[in-house]
């Protein structure tokens, strides 16, 4: 059994609840304790000898007790107590209310789809994957936890696209990212500032601004690579974030140094591989994320990925407010009704059979159909 706080529920101080299954409270559960004297009436009424009565001529019309042989009077008046007692403790039903008032986030995700993103410097289950092989999985799962948020895609090369538009529907968001593959945009080279323009463009769209400034989004910048392509430089691009207090979450993906990136022939069998060093633009990334109130993450291992996207959701939790109370229906009557019926049907078996009527003229006892009786005195065991 489980006690309902008054306090917590908006309820007055001073009320005592108890919880005896889901959904179902006792006002006053201090009157189950009259229960236990039931016992003891049964006993003391056991243990009390029949009454003597004097009857005229009883030995014409004797019955062999005024004690009712039928335990159905005891049953029912016994039944009767019982529902009663529980309907003075006042049971009641309890419906929990709640009105919820929240909004999510909008955010824009921006990954880089160049070339670079081939490099195999993750690992998963002993094998070698690429770069967005090791984040796909990462951000699906990032994706589904954010359930009350609108989120868009845009991929980027050597330019940019929207992919998806901000939508409620991560189920279908999740399929476009499984779906995603390094050769999807055929220009070569990184623009990051391109990328993170259009993701800016997009989250414009979304009618929440105050003035110049846009609530309740940010956007997460997933690159391996430096800007080298582009109309739109990330300093640019940072500058219309800060004027609408966007932060921008950057993620650099993949190891420092040489990497190990496979080498394809005409009908995409991979044949080989290169080595070429990793010419990811930390200071570049860093100084995006500290302009717009955000951070820079380093994704080196399939760990640190699951980290930066478990701190970026830490960090841009939704906010709502939410009030609780209750509402309880009296079942009184559900109780007492049929215990007073009960109580009343137990009254009337316990009641004897009719006597016989005396007939002061004569002297003489007259049963139910008339005929005279003597009389004599009995005295009953």
């Amino acid at each position: 059994m489980i006690p309902l706080s008054a306090d917590s529920c908006h309820l007055p101080l001073g009320t005592w609840y108890l919880a005896v299954t889901d959904g179902y409270t006792l006002h006053d559960p201090w009157w189950l304790l009259a229960l236990l004297l039931l016992p003891l009436i049964l006993w003391v009424r056991g243990r009390r000898g029949a009454p003597v009565l004097v009857v005229p001529f009883a030995s014409a019309w004797h019955k062999p007790s005024f004690i009712p042989t039928s335990r159905w009077a005891v049953s029912f008046a016994l039944t009767g107590l019982v529902l009663l007692i529980v309907a003075l403790a006042r049971p009641q039903s309890v419906e929990d209310k709640r009105e919820v008032k929240q909004q999510g986030y909008d955010l824009m995700l921006a990954i880089d789809l160049s070339g670079s993103m081939y490099a195999e410097d993750y690992e998963r289950d002993g094998e070698s994957i690429n770069r967005l092989q090791a984040i796909k999985p990462v951000i699906q799962a990032f994706i589904h936890r954010r359930t009350n948020d609108r989120i868009g895609l845009v991929v980027f090369a050597g330019r940019a696209y929207t992919l998806a538009p901000l939508t409620f529907d991560h189920d279908w968001l999740a399929k476009q990212i499984e779906r995603l593959k390094i050769s999807l945009i055929p220009e070569e080279g990184t623009a990051i500032g391109d990328g993170l323009g259009v993701a800016l463009t997009r989250l414009n769209q979304a009618g929440r601004e105050e003035g110049n400034q846009r609530k309740g989004a940010f956007v997460i910048l997933l690159t391996d690579g430096a800007n080298n392509r582009g109309l739109l430089s990330p300093e640019q691009a940072t500058d219309i974030a800060k004027s609408r207090q966007l932060p921008v979450y950057t993620i650099g993906v993949g190891r420092e140094g040489i990497v190990r990136v496979p080498v394809f022939d005409e009908s995409g069998r991979k044949i080989g591989y290169n080595r070429q060093i990793s010419d990811l633009d930390e200071g570049a990334l860093s100084r995006i994320a500290d302009a717009t109130g955000a951070k820079f993450f380093r994704a080196m291992d399939s760990d640190t990925i699951e980290k930066t996207f478990a701190a970026i959701d830490a960090a841009q939790k939704i906010e709502f407010q939410a009030k609780s109370y209750l509402l309880t229906t009296e079942l009184f009557l559900w109780f007492a009704a049929p215990g007073a019926g009960l109580l009343f049907l137990g009254a009337l078996f316990a009641l004897p059979p009719a006597l016989p009527r005396w007939n002061a003229a004569s002297g003489r006892v007259r049963s139910a159909s008339g005929t005279p009786r003597s009389t004599s005195t009995v005295t009953a065991p």
